[in-house]
């Protein structure tokens, strides 16, 4: 896509209108990370004495409105102190995993800008994203650091598994940018959740989670048009695999995003029991995961990758449910989940 696309026999006006829309929408989102960008060592207070971190902190207590795990039984009946040290852990580990991920869509925006032709716009916001996402890994990576915790990020099996991501970008761009929403709607999703409920949260958090949202909006805008504008232009047979693998990788990236590793489990002695149930059983927690994916499904729908194949594939994976009437629209108590 570049910024003055050329007409040819196979292209109609309608085609150079669309290409035009695309061009213009990522320019707006490239304005936009001039207009408006971070740096974590400027924009967050690291050595406020608000932000030490010390061991006796409640304000390191798992919040409810973001944390499935916050809101079993098991985990409210124990001590403050023994919620004080499983919450240090676990925002710590979920710092880890966010700095893995960042650092897999960085790859992957690498190998897609490679290959794009002089005058793209996708090049542009692409890069302005790469710069933006490695300010996240240093931002997490300091948050990691200051608690001070050695966690280990996201499950080895998983580990593995991310040196097949950034080759995506360059053979299956479209598979790619599926993989990004995997990981990135999750995210925002729990980051705003705890904001708007206006619980108690370590300043570390909040000024993290701040920014984060800021840039994190373009990011998630960007995939979302580029599936929008490339998707549609695929012939039926990929149309067709894409619709199935569109909730396939949302479950694995969800679930690589949100599950902790084995090793938080055997660091705190949780029953198997208690981790079955808040990431794979309660009721609760299957809306909450599904309900990540609620501008995804809308997404699909727009651009013609649901089917009752792929219908079929997101209700198996019990993370079907309805779409938002607009992008980032917050839950509502007792909405249906239903397909």
């Amino acid at each position: 896509m570049t910024s003055a696309p050329a007409k040819n026999a196979t292209t109609t006006d309608s085609d150079l209108e669309l290409a035009r829309a695309y061009a213009e929408k990522l320019l707006l989102l490239s304005q936009g990370s001039v207009d408006k960008h971070f740096d974590p060592f400027t924009d967050i207070d690291w050595d406020n004495p608000d932000y030490a971190v010390t061991a006796d902190d409640p304000r390191w207590i798992l919040p409810k409105s973001g944390d499935m795990f916050a809101r079993h039984a098991w985990y409210q009946g124990l001590s403050q102190a023994r919620k004080i040290e499983i919450g240090m852990w676990r925002q710590a580990n979920i710092a880890k995993v966010g700095l893995q991920f960042e650092t897999l869509l960085i790859g992957g925006m690498m190998q897609h800008t490679f290959k794009l032709p002089n005058g793209s716009r996708e090049f542009r916001y692409c890069t302005h994203e790469v710069i933006e996402e490695c300010n996240h890994t240093l931002m997490f990576q300091e948050m990691v650091n200051r608690i001070g915790i050695d966690v280990p990020g996201m499950g080895p099996i998983i580990r593995q598994l991310t040196y097949l991501v950034p080759p995506l970008a360059s053979v299956f761009p479209n598979l790619f940018f599926m993989a990004v929403l995997s990981g990135e709607e999750p995210i925002d999703h729990i980051q705003k959740g705890i904001l708007r409920a206006g619980e108690q949260i370590h300043p570390i958090m909040r000024g993290v989670m701040a920014i984060h949202i800021a840039e994190e909006a373009r990011h998630i805008s960007f995939a979302h048009e580029f599936l929008e504008h490339h998707v549609p232009q695929s012939n039926a047979v990929n149309k067709f695999v894409l619709s199935l693998a569109f909730p396939i990788v949302m479950w694995i990236g969800g679930r690589a995003i949100i599950v902790p590793p084995r090793a938080f489990f055997r660091e705190f002695d949780i029953p198997r029991e208690v981790r079955k149930d808040v990431f794979f059983g309660l009721p609760d927690s299957r809306e909450t995961f599904a309900g990540y994916y609620a501008d995804v499904r809308s997404l699909a729908k727009r651009i013609g990758l649901l089917n009752p194949v792929s219908k079929a594939v997101w209700k198996a994976l019990r993370i079907d449910g309805p779409g938002t009437r607009y992008r980032s629209e917050p839950d509502r108590p007792g909405q249906v989940r239903a397909a």
